[in-house]
């Protein structure tokens, strides 16, 4: 049984540590086939793109030992399907000098600091290369050049403790953002001169130093030297052989990709390539049968299944690979989790949903109860415009995967979407994370003294006007779903001195909603029962009697489910129960007091 790489991005080390690898080698074949001079792959995060750049490097890379030699590369690949590819494939196996370079490290509070490690990545590759500063086929002025870019930031750090004031200070930094602006090209250059060959390059998460800076405000200078370097390095580069670009988002060409013509982009609309990121289902059975979990293969597709990129249907690499790590063993009952949920990053969704209509927030309603919403779909990103449209929201959540395609049209201009949530482990982040950026800030800025008076003297009237109160001002969009009321009720009861709040505690006979159990023994515990209350159909009005009615339903289902009995174990002399029933922004309050055999 091969180890799973969990974390491992480096494809050499799948080699090394005999380690499990889904064979996606013929990505190889395909960007040389069909691929341009420059590819950019957009995909949500945790779907290989990482590691598919990795295999790309250690497949193209021109290497040498220390003595000199030629690395031969094969052995990363025997047994791989790459090899049946043809020997006009196989040919450019190690014969160019490649420059490998994330953006990731960009993800900083300023733009200096951005800028700072986004330089020293750059130097890394310079240091990857250091025989250039030695080449006896470069000049002494590229020599020169290429260790004042490859010390950059010793010398940087010498320079500034020279500056007299903030003018000569701000100068001399743009002076040295403009000279990095440039160092991909020239980089090229020099293992052009060096090789005699082109250059390839592989730029990966080209997109995080721009979400990042668009939320920290400093996006405009960014922009500027991202484009510079990317025009410098992809467009007006005679040494580059071919590059390839990963990242979650196509950001618009007029901010980034100016100019760049020989740019194919390559989507999850796309048809090509969809199979290179994100496992197949015959894949994700191979892996399952390889670690005696074949069984679990309904399991697997419920919950990481359903992403559909061009027109392969995919699972979560990520999730896929975590769920076989954690159910292999004595484990195989795991229940599975939503292992994306803590990995994908999510700030501009999360942002939008914040800022959404009322419209918007029934779609999500919608889309978590199981239905589909349709929406014009454009892939050029502008993050200066993501607020001008509420469509906006749904453009970032379908190609960062918070959505799957079912189907499309066109009409006029626009091409229209339609769209699901993809599985259980993505359903479950809107019902907890999504509706969790629904925060109900205003309980947190309002006295709630008035209601917890009121809960604790089992006046209903009082209570129900003070939840009203908070009802009317929150940010509620679940108006029909039961969950949000429970979250909601939860949150308000949170914080009342001398109580613990109990959410859906084990009882007798099932789960009552909200226990409240003093911490003095001798003061009155509670047990509260929610009822959404819902029209049968759509012309039904909602009435008082009828919320009333639910109201009395749950003071019931309390009693019947014996729900009370836990607080009669624990000691407490006085209890009461509440029923309250919910329809849109309104409540209803009933109340009883004691225990149902002192009544």
């Amino acid at each position: 049984m091969k180890k799973i790489g969990i974390g491992y991005e480096d494809y050499k080390d799948f080699t090394k540590e005999k380690m499990y690898y889904v064979d996606k080698t013929l990505l190889i074949r395909d960007i040389v086939d069909k691929g341009g001079k420059t590819t950019l792959f957009t995909r949500p995060r945790r779907f290989g793109k990482t590691l598919a750049l990795s295999m790309l490097r250690t497949f193209f890379e021109l290497e040498y030992d220390r003595d000199g030699n030629t690395i031969d590369n094969r052995r990363y690949f025997e047994g791989m399907r790459i090899m049946e590819a043809g020997d006009e494939i196989l040919s450019m196996m190690g014969q160019y000098p490649v420059i490998n370079l994330s953006l990731k490290s960009a993800k900083q509070s300023d733009f200096y600091n951005a800028f700072t490690m986004l330089r020293r990545e750059i130097m890394g590759e310079y240091d990857r290369h250091g025989y250039l500063a030695e080449s006896e086929l470069l000049a002494e002025g590229d020599k020169k050049t290429f260790r004042e870019l490859r010390w950059g930031e010793l010398d940087w750090e010498e320079k500034r403790r020279s500056f007299k004031d903030k003018e000569e200070y701000d100068t001399e930094f743009r002076n040295e953002v403009g000279r990095y602006a440039t160092s991909l090209k020239i980089l090229s250059e020099l293992l052009k001169k060096h090789h005699n060959k082109n250059v390839i390059i592989l730029i990966d998460e080209y997109d995080v130093p721009l979400e990042n800076s668009w939320f920290r405000g400093f996006y405009d200078e960014m922009v500027d030297f991202i484009r510079s370097l990317f025009e410098s390095a992809l467009k007006t580069n005679n040494a580059l052989e071919r590059s390839v670009v990963t990242g979650c988002l196509r950001i618009s060409k007029e901010s980034i990709f100016t100019g760049l013509n020989n740019l194919v982009i390559n989507s999850i609309l796309t048809p090509d390539f969809g199979e290179y990121f994100g496992f197949t289902d015959d894949e994700v059975k191979a892996m399952l049968d390889s670690y005696g979990l074949p069984d679990k293969y309904e399991e697997v597709r419920d919950w990481y299944n359903g992403y559909l990129f061009g027109d392969k249907n995919v699972y979560n690499p990520w999730s896929t690979v975590l769920y076989i790590s954690d159910h292999i063993g004595s484990n195989r009952n795991y229940f599975p989790v939503s292992y994306w949920a803590n990995t994908s990053s999510n700030s501009i969704v999360r942002e939008l949903v914040e800022r959404a209509d009322d419209e918007t927030k029934k779609e999500l309603e919608r889309l978590i109860e199981g239905g589909s919403i349709e929406k014009p779909v454009h892939e050029d990103i502008t993050y200066g415009e993501i607020y001008t449209e509420q469509d906006n929201l749904w453009n970032f959540m379908f190609f960062t995967g918070y959505l799957r395609l079912t189907g499309e049209r066109i009409e006029g201009e626009k091409r229209y979407c339609t769209m699901v949530i993809p599985n259980r482990e993505t359903r479950y982040i809107y019902s907890e994370k999504i509706r969790s950026w629904f925060k109900l800030e205003v309980v947190d800025k309002t006295d709630r003294s008035a209601l917890f008076n009121a809960l604790k003297q089992g006046d209903a009237e009082t209570l129900e006007q003070e939840i009203n109160k908070l009802l009317r001002r929150s940010v509620s969009y679940m108006d029909s779903y039961e969950n949000f009321y429970h979250g909601f009720m939860t949150g308000i009861l949170l914080g009342g001195d001398g109580y613990t709040v109990k959410s859906n505690r084990e009882s007798v006979d099932g789960r009552s909603d909200i226990l409240i159990r003093p911490v003095d023994i001798f003061d009155r515990a509670f047990v509260i029962e929610l009822k959404t209350v819902k029209p049968e159909h759509k012309k039904q009005k909602i009435t008082m009697e009828m919320m009333d009615l639910a109201a009395e339903e749950a003071l019931k289902q309390i009693v019947d489910r014996n729900y009370m009995e836990a607080l009669e174990e624990d000691g407490y002399p006085e209890a009461g129960r509440y029923g309250i029933s919910f329809f849109g922004k309104r409540c209803r309050v009933h109340y009883a007091q004691g225990y149902p055999d002192e009544e």
